[in-house]
């Protein structure tokens, strides 16, 4: 059942699926100062009967999808599970999406940029995957069903895709990527493109406010290696820090399934969101700010 946190000024009602997630509680926090009515549920996404019945209870304009199966502790654990993640990723995101289209509510998608890697024609350092560009990475099998999903949901036109990567917040989350790498006894160092919390999650309110539809790049521009994101941790959060690295041919000896690495092209999110007067940030100017806030902030 949904929960309400805030009292309205606006005549907005948002409903926040996977309510009680990491990026779904950071989106209720802005909401709620920004003085919005917001709501939060838990509700399965694939029990249909009780989608509608949310749906129909709290009445939203706008419904943000936070929802769905990523493994625990990391997507290998959808290589054992796949009709579990199937159920939530696939059939659970279309049931929503779709009772969201049948009741008029305007439905936000937070996806994943995971459905890519490099290739010849988009090398590290050369052009990154527009939002046309058909998905060309199925090593994992979480990375296949996103890229199906998406796929199919283009087809409604009250669904907003945000394609995040490697998502980071200012704290030490353990759902945030540097979090994990900063844990990791060794990492790989590719460059990939990220999504900065703290800036992108504003824009995304912005877009679904202003009923924006189709696939965007939800990602800070450019694209950062590891080591680059590890350095400017030790330099502003961890001094003492350190860390290894090995290759992809290494890593993969002790992965289940493959991981995605690529850089998304951001210009179509840049330029929309310039119609908001709203700068996004290049990916290493935003994770050095990133990093100053958490030491602002007494992280370590």
């Amino acid at each position: 059942m949904a929960t309400n946190g805030t009292k309205s000024t606006s005549s907005n009602v948002f409903l926040i699926w996977g309510g009680e997630g990491w990026v779904a509680g950071h989106l209720k926090e802005l909401l709620q100062q920004k003085g919005e009515k917001v709501f939060t549920t838990t509700v399965r996404m694939e029990n249909r009967e009780a989608v509608i019945a949310e749906i129909e209870r709290v009445k939203p304009t706008h419904v943000l999808n936070c929802a769905g199966c990523t493994g625990r502790p990391n997507v290998d654990w959808c290589e054992d599970n796949k009709e579990q993640v199937i159920r939530s990723n696939v059939i659970g995101t279309l049931n929503l999406t779709d009772c969201c289209f049948l009741k008029n509510v305007h439905c936000t998608v937070f996806a994943t940029g995971c459905i890519y890697a490099y290739d010849k024609n988009h090398p590290p350092g050369g052009e990154g995957y527009l939002e046309a560009d058909p998905a060309n990475f199925g090593g994992s099998y979480y990375s296949a069903t996103k890229s199906k999903v998406e796929e199919l949901m283009t087809t409604y036109s009250n669904c907003l895709i945000l394609r995040l990567r490697m998502p980071v917040s200012d704290d030490l989350h353990p759902r945030s990527f540097v979090t994990k790498i900063s844990k990791y006894e060794r990492v790989v160092n590719i460059p990939n493109s990220n999504t900065i919390l703290h800036d992108l999650l504003p824009c995304a309110i912005q877009l679904a406010t202003a009923g924006d539809t189709g696939i965007y790049n939800f990602t800070n521009p450019g694209a950062i290696s590891h080591n680059e994101v590890l350095t400017l941790f030790k330099k502003h959060v961890r001094p003492d820090f350190e860390w290894k690295n090995f290759s992809e041919e290494e890593q993969s000896k002790i992965l289940k399934a493959g991981r995605s690495n690529c850089e998304l092209n951001s210009d179509k999110l840049v330029k929309r969101m310039k119609d908001f007067g709203v700068e996004v940030k290049d990916v290493h100017t935003a994770y050095d700010e990133c990093f100053q806030r958490m030491k602002a902030n007494g992280v370590k």
